[in-house]
């Protein structure tokens, strides 16, 4: 077979494959607890994840994954919302917005960078499974956007792939930071979760779209290590 026409096959394969695991998806309400079964509007799940994180600060949280919801989430999934967070091990949004598994579509990456498989993952967690709303969640002493004011003029020290990484925080958010300036951490985390929601509006017609019709919205926030409390940063 000629190695074009095999190329094409293979493609148009891997599409037909693609689809199909798309449609059989499974969507499940696996939510076992006392909060509401249903979340129809994004505004209602940014509502619900807001009133996570204060009983999570005010040490009041409800929430438990007990042995009898285990049977539901293995038949599958119906995230209210879709979170893109750091690769920090203090941050964890199931815990930090007081949801039971099945509930947050997480993605993690090193600071919280929205790469192409990130989106992919995303538009997934939006077309398919049905997410209100994406949450782009920095965090206070981020040490990937740290490394990006230290080493904002050269990343080429840095080992691997991590100037890739860095050099996509260093612009915009911290080309132009003064180390000496005790507020220069502080802003570059919070720009930098603030151009997530940017990239993935130009870089996701999915997303994009979504938004435009009113079924998803995208916000960005930041928490703070020391007290829990996460703060909404965008707009």
């Amino acid at each position: 077979m000629h190695a074009r026409t095999q190329s094409i096959l293979s493609i148009c394969t891997f599409s037909l494959i693609a689809t199909a695991c798309l449609a059989l998806a499974p969507v499940t309400n696996t939510r076992t607890s006392p909060l509401p079964a249903e979340i129809g509007t994004p505004d209602e799940a940014i509502a619900e994840l807001m009133a996570g994180n204060k009983r999570y600060v005010s040490e009041k949280t409800e929430l438990s994954n007990p042995a009898k919801a285990r049977e539901a989430l293995a038949a599958g999934q119906a995230p209210f919302a879709a979170i893109l967070r750091c690769a920090d091990s203090r941050v964890s949004p199931e815990i930090v917005f007081d949801q039971p598994l099945g509930e947050l579509f997480v993605c993690a990456v090193a600071g919280n960078i929205p790469t192409m498989e990130i989106i992919a993952s995303l538009e997934f967690g939006v077309a398919v499974l049905g997410a209100k709303t994406i949450v782009v969640m920095g965090h206070s002493s981020c040490g990937a956007v740290d490394t990006a004011i230290k080493l904002r003029k050269d990343t080429s020290a840095l080992p691997g792939s991590l100037p890739q990484l860095i050099d996509q925080i260093i612009i915009p958010c911290t080309v132009n930071s003064d180390p000496s300036d005790p507020n220069a951490l502080p802003k570059a985390i919070k720009c930098n979760a603030n151009q997530g929601i940017e990239i993935l509006m130009k870089s996701s017609s999915v997303l994009a779209d979504a938004v435009k019709k009113g079924d998803l919205k995208i916000i960005a926030g930041v928490q703070d290590l020391g007290t829990g409390k996460f703060t909404i940063t965008s707009k």
